[in-house]
């Protein structure tokens, strides 16, 4: 039997160390990773070896030859231009006539190879894939299968939300060589996205074996640190040169070891290495071949690379150096840095964590490193959350930060591109804007700055003017030390989750785009956005003719900016009106929070005997409304208020809701013959809906509200004035409308799940609810469907929690579900599921 070693990777994740050497090339304890794979192969009895080759495959073929040395045969397929993985075994079609196995060459695993084809043959499978359990699945393709193993199902890297399993596709296939009748020629054909699906639609046999054993994608630094470590702690079989000089520390040959160092086990040591005295080589340290370690240097849970030199006094802790590096006297390497190959870091220099210093790169003496010395880029693992880019001022998001950000998204628009920027009243905002500028003009991207303007306003400009996208800067409401950078695609929208991992991509790679003097971007301002907004707000919501004028509204600004948009709105619904917080200030100075503003409105309702009261947050996205009686109503109130008002006339009504509405507003949608668009719990993914047409209202459950005709995303002010608008046109009063509304009892419960587990519960919790043969919606997380109500279980993407929301026929019934699920939950947390 035949197997194919998929080593055309470049491994853009793990650069610098990969920027000259193909990934399959990187040392895992003295040989290259694609070397502990010819060792698996050939324990399995497997010899005959076809590698397929892309990114500098030189590298590859001159270190391993014809694998006569190894004891194997191998010969080399080239990919002139990249195939993907399908694709690139198809280009070896004519070596691979019989049955074969395919793997990657760039990962660390000991699976059985023998169970899995034995398994392959006794189901007369066309193609098994080997499927390993993960405790964080979300980078990786679910494969679902049924009990006899047969495929059911395929995730591609999904989110939170789509996690039915833990189950992983390794990149291990046994295949019959009539798998090339599925792969077409001469493209990029990808195997777990097209090829097998393909297979799965037609009916094909195709099965997925669970393969016991050590399974690590070495993808990442971390990554490549932990297979280290794993080696090390005897977890994954693999073989390491050199004999046990003590439990757990291996020494290569030719290498010497002072008396007075100390060697902390486990330790790799390769050959020729030199270790001085009072030197330590701490727990979990691979040293390269022919690596000399100064006196009293320290290094510790790291990676050094072949012929490199640590000096006196050096530390390394937690780091990666690639070959031939060099660390003068004290230089100082902290957790998380890499070194790229060649690079000499002179005497007391230090490389802060997480720093990444390309190839051949010199650091002079005494410097302190604190960012990427490179031609592409590195940072952390994640950047965009729920609210955008967000952290301590200063701390977690810096203008140097701020630059490099910039940079990474502004080179993913055409160059010579216009972009839209705003921010709030604060200091904050105001000098991490300008870093922003700074780094979209550099790689060519023009702004026009709006200054200080809500969210809604920087939405409306970017769709209405016509520039390529934007970004807005705030202090975070509830922690006026934390600050958010919102960016929104050509559409005014929120980027999507896709282009937020296309752009951490970027911004991790520094792959930033460097244009010449002349194409240095430019700066304007549009001092007429406000105007155009109230314009259009007016336009599509007819105001003139369905406002009241005898309306007395109650209105709480939150010192925000849209205390620069209400008064040219106001004017034009010829409201009375009183106003609180009508004026700017940073956010934080003053407590805004939305209970407490209500209730400040609340009073000012009563005492005035006005119509409605409202407040509109900070960054003009939210609403809360007050009815005439004084009762705050809560945001699944407002939501049925609106759902009420626009489907009571006469025209066919789309509405777009999140999973966790409740059932009361498909009830309303139902008896009046409007259509429910069902979407993800995120706002991208509502506004994505709002924006798809025909969709006429959509909201979330925390105060915000769209109306595409005019802007298919968040608005509080525009929501405001719309209501004004469907109250004139109906002749009723909030109060009355919202006596109609029933009672809403969602409950929101919490369970902390580590995230390590998110995967197993997921995937238990599929399993039990399989057999219980539940009724369910797949569309975020896990909706089961009850006589009486709903619950839905989702975990959180950024925490380490799962969310279940359940509905019931009332509050008790609701509590009844929601205790059920999350005893469920915790149950199978501690092992009980």
């Amino acid at each position: 039997m035949k197997a194919v070693i998929m080593a055309g990777g470049e491994g853009t994740r793990l650069r610098p160390q990969t920027s000259n050497l193909p990934k399959p090339m990187l040392p895992l304890v003295g040989r290259p990773m694609m070397e502990h794979i010819i060792s698996l192969l050939r324990r399995h009895g497997i010899t005959d070896i076809v590698v397929t080759v892309a990114f500098l495959p030189n590298a590859i073929r001159s270190y391993f030859g014809n694998g006569s040395e190894l004891g194997v045969r191998m010969v080399y397929a080239t990919e002139e231009t990249p195939l993907g993985t399908a694709g690139s075994v198809r280009n070896a079609r004519d070596e691979l006539t019989e049955r074969f196995l395919v793997i990657s060459g760039d990962v660390l695993t000991d699976i059985n190879l023998t169970s899995l084809i034995e398994f392959h043959e006794k189901n007369s499978a066309l193609a098994t894939l080997a499927l390993c359990a993960v405790e964080n699945p979300l980078e990786f393709g679910i494969v679902i299968t049924r009990e006899d193993g047969s495929i059911e199902r395929f995730l591609e890297k999904p989110g939170w939300g789509q996690v039915f399993s833990d189950t992983i596709n390794t990149g291990i296939y046994v295949l019959e060589p009539e798998i090339f009748d599925v792969i077409p020629e001469g493209r990029a054909v990808d195997f777990s996205s097209e090829v097998f699906p393909t297979v799965l639609e037609a009916g094909g046999p195709l099965f997925g074996y669970v393969a016991d054993g050590y399974w690590e994608d070495v993808g990442t630094t971390a990554a490549y640190l932990k297979a280290h470590e794993d080696i090390l702690d005897g977890k994954v079989e693999v073989d390491i040169s050199g004999f046990e000089l003590a439990p757990g520390v291996y020494l290569g040959k030719g290498s010497s070891v002072d008396p007075a160092a100390r060697l902390d086990s486990p330790a790799f040591i390769g050959e020729n290495c030199t270790i001085d005295q009072e030197a330590v080589i701490g727990a979990y340290t691979t040293l390269g071949a022919n690596t000399r370690v100064s006196e009293r240097a320290e290094l510790s849970h790291s990676v050094i690379g072949e012929n490199s030199y640590i000096g006196q006094a050096a530390r390394v802790e937690g780091s990666v150096l690639g070959r031939a590096c060099d660390l003068r006297h004290g230089a100082r390497c902290e957790p998380g840095s890499v070194v790229g190959e060649g690079c000499l870091i002179g005497a007391n220099a230090e490389l802060r964590g997480g720093v990444k210093v390309y190839p051949y790169k010199v650091v002079e003496a005494g410097a302190q490193v604190q960012s990427s010395i490179v031609w592409e880029s590195g940072g952390t693992r994640t950047l965009f959350g729920r609210e955008g880019v967000r952290g301590i001022v200063n701390v977690d998001i810096s203008p140097e930060l701020a630059v490099r950000l910039a940079k990474a998204w502004a080179s993913s628009l055409e160059k010579g591109s216009v972009i839209t920027t705003s921010r709030d009243t604060s200091r904050a905002a105001r000098v991490l804007k300008r870093a922003l500028m700074v780094g979209c003009n550099s790689v060519g991207v023009n702004v026009t700055d709006l200054e200080v303007a809500t969210i809604p306003v920087t939405r409306h400009h970017i769709r209405t003017r016509g520039t390529q996208g934007g970004l807005t800067v705030r202090l975070s409401p509830d922690d006026p030390q934390s600050v958010a950078i919102r960016f929104f695609d050509s559409d005014g929208l929120d980027l999507s989750e896709s282009e937020q991992r296309r752009i951490e991509r970027l911004y991790h790679r520094e792959e930033f785009r460097r244009v010449t003097a002349g194409d240095i971007g430019d700066i304007d301002f549009s001092p007429r956005a406000l105007e155009h907004y109230t314009a259009d707000v007016v336009d599509a919501f007819d105001l003139p003719n369905a406002s009241r004028r005898d309306l007395k509204l109650v209105l709480d600004l939150s010192y925000g900016a849209a205390s620069f948009v209400m008064p040219n709105l106001l004017s034009k619904v010829k409201a009375d009106v009183l106003s609180i917080n009508p004026y700017a200030q940073t956010p934080g100075m003053i407590s805004v929070d939305r209970v407490s503003s209500a209730a400040r409105v609340v009073q000012s309702v009563r005492g005035s005997g006005a119509d409605l009261g409202a407040v509109i947050d900070a960054g003009g996205e939210h609403l809360t409304l007050v009815d005439g009686t004084g009762r705050i109503l809560t945001d699944d109130e407002a939501l049925m208020v609106f759902l009420d008002l626009m489907t009571a006339g006469d025209q066919p009504v789309r509405v777009a809701l999140p999973a966790t509405v409740s059932y009361r507003a498909y009830e309303l949608c139902a008896s009046r013959g409007a259509e429910v668009i069902t979407t993800a719990l995120s706002s991208s993914r509502l506004m994505e809906a709002a924006a798809s047409g025909g969709v006429t209202y959509a909201a979330d459950q925390d105060g915000g509200f769209i109306f595409p005709d005019f802007l298919p995303s968040f608005d509080g002010a525009a929501a405001l004035v719309k209501l004004i608008a469907l109250l004139g046109r109906s002749g009723e009063s909030l109060a009355q409308v919202a006596t109609r509304v029933p009672e809403i009892a969602i409950m929101r419960t919490e369970v902390e799940t580590p995230f390590e587990q998110k995967g197993l519960v997921m995937r238990t919790l599929m399993e039990q609810l399989a057999e219980e043969d539940s009724e369910l919606v797949l569309i975020d997380g896990i909706k089961v469907l009850s006589p009486t109500g709903w619950v839905l279980v989702v975990p959180d993407p950024e925490e380490p929690t799962t969310h279940v929301w359940a509905e019931g026929a009332d509050r008790a019934d609701s509590e009844r579900l929601s205790s059920g699920y999350v005893e469920r939950l915790r149950q199978i947390l501690s092992g009980g599921g």
